[in-house]
């Protein structure tokens, strides 16, 4: 158990960003496989966008690799393509 104060404060903190990040990668895998799944055309260039970004965000602070977030964008993005 830790002894300093800011030992103490770095445990709270990290659980708390813990849920945050788990929050927000959760919600982009529901995302993308709810993607995956559409098979309406509009409805799945309406939701390319937003999807990518959420891909795009979590690279960028790291929580996925970027080779991850660009192969989940090309395969989304190759299936919206394919779509009539």
């Amino acid at each position: 158990m830790a002894n300093h104060l800011s030992a103490k404060k770095r445990i709270r903190q990290n659980s708390v960003r813990r849920l945050h990040n788990r929050y927000y990668a959760r919600t982009t895998r529901n995302a993308v496989r709810q993607l995956q799944a559409t098979t309406d055309k509009a409805t799945a260039e309406e939701m390319l966008p937003k999807v990518v970004a959420m891909v795009d965000k979590l690279a960028h602070k790291n929580q996925i690799h970027k080779n991850k977030a660009a192969n989940l964008k090309s395969n989304i993005t190759k299936h919206v393509n394919a779509l009539s």
